[in-house]
């Protein structure tokens, strides 16, 4: 049993669509909302997605570049603090978080697909 969740973990964290797909199945069929069962698996898969692109540069390249990873996430969060207190002239955190939470799933969904494929484009040129 500890071995199957083990597994689960992994391949959630490898293959974070996964985690989107179970999530979403078990909110809609809690809350049997499509448009919040939705949003809350990319909430959730976000975290997932970082990890993966985490992952999928030690696997190309060798080496951890956490530090740049985080750094994005600091520089993506001042950006969205200041465009919340530009256009507000105020801060509402929940928006910001929300805002910021969100915009990170589309950028590590998109670094997560291109890492895929340039990955494999690398595992077949060097074959």
């Amino acid at each position: 049993m500890v071995d199957f969740i083990a597994a689960m973990i992994a391949t959630i964290i490898t293959i974070p669509i996964f985690a989107i797909l179970i999530v979403y199945w078990v909110t809609r069929w809690i809350t049997h909302s499509k448009k919040k069962s939705f949003h809350l698996s990319v909430d959730i898969s976000t975290l997932f997605f970082i990890t993966a692109v985490h992952y999928l540069i030690i696997a190309i390249w060798g080496q951890s570049f956490l530090w740049i990873i985080l750094l994005l996430l600091i520089v993506i969060a001042s950006v969205f603090v200041f465009l919340q207190w530009k256009m507000n002239n105020e801060i509402i955190f929940k928006k910001v978080w929300k805002g910021f939470w969100r915009f990170n799933f589309l950028v590590f969904s998109f670094g997560y697909f291109t890492l895929i494929i340039y990955g494999l484009f690398k595992r077949l040129t060097d074959l």
